[in-house]
This record gives structure tokens, sequence and C-alpha cells, in this order.
């Protein structure tokens, strides 16, 4: 029987007792009691006594032990109201009856519950003690050790309370109460950490090989880190993959290679820098080429050839050049126009604001409309200036262009341009007396490489025929030679045509006549010789609109009458002018 008054008289219940202690976890679970009520550990014997006190229920004793005072349990609560109605006691502290305020909420970080497992029952260490420390934790650590095991824990008991933290891939029980356990993801770890410092019983016997504090700590393993390496190395390839795939991107393309000089690719070249789609290409190839060294005397009559085809690129390129200039000319006369007419448009725009304004319409608008009108009127005109002074810095720079074409139409411009048209000519003959000259040190080389093999082979039929070909080398070279001397005869008569014109290129006008006659006599006067600065600030006192570059190209003009020389050194380096008529009638 039971003592009502929770004396020691207590009948024992071995059947009862587990279901009783089972209820009393239960309630202990469910029920928030102020843990600052309790002075012994929940895994203690008292302490299942303890909590069946605050619950209402009269306490079942055990054998041998010693029941709670009663100034634990909650003051002026009678225990024996459960025996009248059979029914679960209620005690009146509990929070949310309405009886006493609740308490306030304490912050706890986390507040562990006990843990039920069919074999074994995992309960939670006293909340006031400090938390059960950790090693560090291992890099890629998958594997924990759990110490302070029950003596008769098995390994399908552990492997039961830690299956709730993941899948478990290995477990190695020691006998000295401790094992590892690997799981198979590392996030499992830290679940299994949560379980450190629980007592764990096994089903409800007292016995101490029957419970244990768990202690729950990181493992070091070689597997994990293996396993770890394997993964940052993978994510090493993968980052050194992923940046090399950037920098492929980012880099430029590769210049094509260039094939080794033969006479078959020297071929394929020439027709390649003929066709005007290829020749960037072919160009890149010559150019490799020659500064390779690949020019000896045997090819140099091919390198030639393919230098003027090059060389003939040069008048498309320019024609090209007029085409795009052209164009620009065009695309800059149709936005001209077309700034014109926006212009105009601007200007309707304004006209409208301007009669807007005026009091035969302005009385009839609102304030706010007359506001708006005067704000859209402001932002017209500024806009309208603004596209007005575009337009007229565009006429500006053709005003300055069609200027600049003018001073080349100039009597002293298009004889510069007649004489640089001669010059080219005279350039072009020299370019083709050149390559005929060379065409002719090519033939040559040919007849003495033929000469040496002539004399090494003995005299054959093959011998003939290379005399034959050593004649025909002779008879052409000696066409090349007349056609030289025919080249030289008629660059020296157009050299003489061209100083017979300047020669008979007389004074164009009495002005020219005159400005002659006085420049002669100031450096005669001068026989050290003047400055052009000098000569045009003393004929600026006599002709104000004179300058200085129509006294130079006049000069220039009479090289018989007038030379230039060079007077000083570095710094004082200066070109003057001197008279040298007198010089020209004593040579003649």
């Amino acid at each position: 029987m039971v003592d009502a008054g929770g004396g020691e008289n207590i009948t024992q219940l071995p059947q009862e007792l587990p279901q009783m202690m089972a209820a009393a976890a239960d309630g202990l679970g469910s029920i928030a009691i102020d843990t600052t009520q309790l002075n012994m550990s929940v895994t203690d014997p008292t302490a299942w006594a303890t909590a069946m006190n605050n619950l209402g229920m009269v306490p079942v004793g055990l054998p041998g032990q010693q029941l709670v005072s009663d100034s634990i349990c909650v003051p002026g609560f009678d225990p024996s109201l459960n025996m009248m109605t059979g029914i679960t006691p209620i005690n009146p502290m509990i929070p949310g009856l309405g009886l006493v305020p609740p308490p306030p909420p304490t912050e706890v970080a986390v507040v562990k519950e006990i843990i039920h497992c069919k074999s074994c029952t995992l309960f939670p260490q006293n909340p006031n003690l400090p938390p059960p420390s950790t090693r560090e934790r291992p890099p890629g650590c998958k594997t924990v050790f759990v110490g302070g095991l029950p003596e008769n824990a098995t390994e399908e008991i552990i492997q039961e309370v830690f299956e709730q933290c993941g899948d478990i891939t290995a477990i190695r029980k020691s006998k000295k109460n401790f094992c590892h356990i690997r799981f198979a993801e590392e996030f499992m770890v830290d679940k299994a950490i949560y379980l450190s410092g629980y007592r764990m019983r096994l089903g409800s016997s007292t016995d101490k090989k029957d419970s244990g504090r768990l202690h729950v700590d990181f493992a070091q393993a070689r597997d994990d880190f293996y396993e770890w390496e394997c993964k940052q190395r993978m994510r090493a390839r993968e980052e050194r993959h992923r940046r090399k795939l950037e920098e492929d991107r980012l880099r430029p393309p590769s210049p094509p290679a260039i094939m080794h000089y033969s006479e078959h690719e020297a071929a394929l070249l020439a027709e390649k820098l003929k066709d005007d789609s290829k020749f960037s290409e072919a160009i890149t190839v010559l150019l490799s080429w020659i500064e390779r060294g690949e020019v000896n005397r045997r090819s140099a009559n091919q390198f030639y050839s393919m230098v003027q085809s090059a060389n003939s690129h040069v008048r498309r390129l320019m024609n090209e050049k007029a085409t795009h200039e052209q164009e620009m000319e065009e695309a800059k006369e149709n936005f001209k126009n077309a700034l014109t007419g926006i212009l105009t448009q601007f200007e309707q725009i304004v006209a409208v604001f301007n009669a807007s304004t005026r009091q035969k319409a302005w009385d009839h608008f609102s304030k706010a409309q007359r506001k708006n009108i005067d704000i859209w009127r402001k932002h017209s005109e500024e806009l309208r200036n603004a596209q007005s002074e575009q337009l007229m810095g565009i006429r500006r720079e053709e005003e300055m262009e069609m200027s600049d074409d003018e001073n080349c139409d100039s009597p002293t411009k298009k004889m510069r341009v007649d004489e640089s048209a001669l010059a080219a000519q005279a350039y072009a003959l020299k370019e083709e007396n050149d390559s005929l000259r060379w065409q002719l040190d090519a033939y040559r080389n040919e007849v003495e490489l033929l000469k040496q093999e002539k004399e090494q082979l003995f005299r054959t039929e093959e011998n003939l025929t290379k005399d034959q070909q050593l004649q025909f080398l002779q008879q052409t070279m000696q066409g090349m030679q007349q056609e030289i001397n025919v080249l030289t005869v008629a660059l020296v008569n157009q050299d003489r045509e061209n100083n017979i014109e300047k020669r008979s290129q007389g004074l164009k006008s009495e002005k020219e006549a005159l400005l002659i006659g006085i420049i002669s006599t100031f450096l005669h006067v001068h026989p050290f010789g003047a400055n052009i600065e000098y000569l045009w600030s003393y004929m600026q006192q006599l002709d104000s609109k004179i300058s200085a570059n129509e006294i130079e190209m006049l000069l220039m003009r009479l090289p018989r009458m007038f030379k230039q020389e060079f007077t000083g050194v570095g710094a004082t380096l200066e070109k003057r002018w001197k008279l040298c008529a007198f010089e020209g009638i004593k040579t003649t």
C-alpha cells in the first residue's frame, strides 16, 4: 500500500515500477518545470521520486532508497488527491492554469530532451553544467569517437542510437567501452556531436554496466583525410581547367603557321599575291621568308617578282582610299542636309511658341498652361541654338577646305604639281631601269652557274645543249643591254627636255621682274647672304601684301641666279640665300 503522507513505509511493486518510471519520464519531457528546483542530476534514482512528487503523484519507493524531503517538492500541495478520484493530479503551480503568472522565458540556446529508443533511453545532462568540450575538427571529418558507452552496449544498440543522425558506413567497437562511427556525409557528424553529454541507459535496468555518459568527439581518420584530399585535388583541377578555359577565351588567336620555303610554295604564294582576297595572308608569308633569309642568288629573281606583285597593290589601295573618302564626303553631305531640315523644323516650332506668347493668344491660356509653354519655348530655343552652332561649324570647316583648295590652285602650286608629275615619271623610268639591271644580274649569275657546271662535266651531248643555252643567254643579255642603253638615252633626253622647259619658263609678270631686281640688289649688298625672314621684312616695306612663301618660290625658280646655303653649327644653323648670277656668267 502507499502511505498518503509520503513516509518511508512503501510497498515494493516490481511489476508496476517500470510503467510508473516511464510515465514520469514522459511527464518530465512534456511539462515545463523550473529546473532551478532540482538540485541533483535527472539520471540519479532519487530524481524520479522528486519528479513524481512535483507532478502530484505518490512516489513509489525503491528498495534501500530514501525519499526526497518535502522542501524540494511544491509547498502546500496534497499528493493524496490522485488516490481519491483516480485521475492525474493537477499541480496548481503549473504555468498556463491562471493561478500564477507564467515565469519569464529563459534564454537557452538549445533545450535537450529525453530521447527514447527501442533498446535504450538517452537522458540529457543538467543544463547548469558546462557543455561537453570537443577537439578541433579535422578537415573532411566523417568519423566520430563515442566514449562512455555502457559495458553491456552492443553494436546493434549503437547502430540503433546513431543511425538517427544519418547513414552509417562503419562501426568499430572496442572492448573498453568506446567505439568509432563513420558516417556517409560530413554534416551527419554535427548531429552525432549533439548527443555528447547524454546519459545512456539500456532498458529499465539501474545496473552500472547498463548505463554510461556518452562523450562524442571528432575523430581523425586516414580514410576521411584521403577523401578530403581527393576532393580538394578535384576542385583544384576544376579550377585550373576553368581558368585555362577563361585564358583561352581571352587570349588572342594565334597567327597561322608559316610554311617553309620551296619552289612549289613560292609559285603558290606568287598566285596568292595576285589575288586581292588572299593578299594580306600572302604578304605575311613573304615577309617571314625574307626575314628568315631565304633570299639567295638562285631565288632572288623569284623573290623580286613577288615583291613586284606586292607593289602592284598600291594603286588598288589608293583607289579604295579614294572610294572611302568619297563615301565619307557623301555621308557628310547627307548629314548636313538632314541637320538643315531638323533646324528648319526647330525654327517652325520656335515660331509657334513665339506666336503663342503674343497677347492675342496668351490671355486665353491659364497660368499653368502659360508656365508650361514658357518652359517648352526656352527648351526649344536652346536646342535650336545648339543645332545652329553645329551647322555653322560644318560650314566653317567646308570654307576652310575650299580655301585650302584655292591655295592649291595657285600658279606656284600648279608648277609644283607639274614638277612632281615629271619627277614621278622619272622615278618610274629609273625603277624600270633598275629592274632590268637586276634581271641582267640574275642572268649573269645563271650564266656563271652554267659555266661552273660546264667545267665540271665532260664533253657530252648535255654539254652541247648547255652551250646552246649559254649562247641563248648571251643573246638575251645583249638584248637587255640594248634595252638599258635605250632607256638611259630616253632618261637623259627627258632630263634635258625638263631643263629646257624650266629654262624657257621666264618671268610671268612685270611684278616678278621688279621683285627679282630688288632682291638681286639687296643680296648683292649682302655678300654673305640673308635668310628668307630678313628678305621678307625688307620686301614688306615695299609691298605689304607679299608673303615669305612667294619670295622663296621665286628664288627657287631661278637656281642660276640665287642659291641656298647652310651656315652655322648646331643651334645656330641657318639657311641663307646668296646671289650667284655673276658666278654663272663667269662659268659660261
